[in-house]
């Protein structure tokens, strides 16, 4: 069998829709990768690191299906310029200590470093920025199974807002104390025109329909949502991580005593984390609240 046949169609019926890990991994399980920005206030639709779509709207709806446990953190050394591509000189996956890959540790810890004091950054800002990430399904596209990656800058995060103009931790708040999950509501997203950087506000729009939360349920603990907001220094549009050198191998040592090489640095006890939400499993009547919360 020819190559030519192989790719049109040559594979047996059985076979066409097959997927593996092992394709993935060795061809390289980013390229397919799926994200969303918010630079320059619009919404701006990446797959593999390429920008596919851009929507002048100033709202996307949104199912977010799943959200990091806890917020990282990301430090860039030097001032930013425009188109400049480059990693973060320092960051944390959970926002309490420096991933272990980091070769110029700011601090032993992120409550004690230097970049996390305010004014270290440009104005009264901190030099080193929270992070949270979560993964979300596009209203109208839910059924493709097509998860997205989004990272909120802390404007979009921490906060009290307004009603129907919360930042996100407000409005999961807000959610919960109405017995409401997150993954069971449809989301809008639209920009803060009053704030000088890409700021994001949340509202709830509506309840997801029984055929979108079964997609829903099935998409929320998948590879793809792990993925999005599992924290990777390169970013899909551009930045590469820097290789890690191997170092030379050491002469052979001359005989001598045994010696303990194995001392552990003191560590201090992280931050207590935010729990999780606890996971759903039937279809919530939210018809209700949605109603009583004004959102058309």
């Amino acid at each position: 069998m020819s190559e030519m046949t192989l790719f049109k169609g040559g594979l047996p019926a059985y076979l066409r829709a097959a997927q593996d890990d092992a394709t993935d991994a060795l061809a390289g399980g980013e390229l397919g990768a799926r994200r969303i920005s918010i630079k320059g206030g619009v919404f701006r639709e990446f797959i593999g690191g390429k920008e596919y779509r851009v929507s002048e709207d100033r709202a996307m709806n949104v199912v977010i299906i799943k959200a990091a446990p806890k917020t990282s953190r990301k430090y860039y050394e030097g001032t930013y310029v425009e188109g400049e591509v480059k990693g973060p000189t320092c960051w944390s996956q959970d926002g309490t200590r420096p991933d272990d890959k980091v070769k110029d540790k700011q601090a032993a810890t992120c409550i004690t470093c230097p970049k996390n004091i305010k004014g270290s950054g440009q104005g009264e800002s901190r030099a080193c920025r929270y992070e949270q990430r979560v993964a979300v399904l596009l209203e109208g596209e839910i059924d493709k199974r097509e998860v997205y990656q989004l990272v909120l800058p802390p404007t979009s995060v921490f906060g009290d807002g307004e009603k129907n103009k919360l930042p996100l931790q407000a409005y999961a708040r807000h959610l919960k104390s109405n017995d409401t999950p997150i993954i069971g509501v449809v989301t809008e997203m639209r920009f803060d025109t009053a704030s000088p950087t890409p700021k994001l506000t949340f509202k709830p729009v509506r309840p997801v329909t029984e055929e979108e939360f079964h997609v829903v349920m099935e998409m929320k603990d998948s590879k793809e949502a792990i993925d999005a907001i599992t924290m990777t220094v390169a970013q899909t549009d551009g930045v590469k991580e820097k290789p890690v050198a191997t170092p030379a191998p050491a002469p052979a040592p001359k005989p001598a005593k045994a010696v303990n090489v194995l001392e552990a640095e003191p560590v201090d006890e992280p931050k207590k984390a935010a729990p999780k939400k606890a996971a759903v499993a039937e279809q919530p009547d939210l018809a209700d609240l949605v109603g009583e919360w004004d959102d058309v």
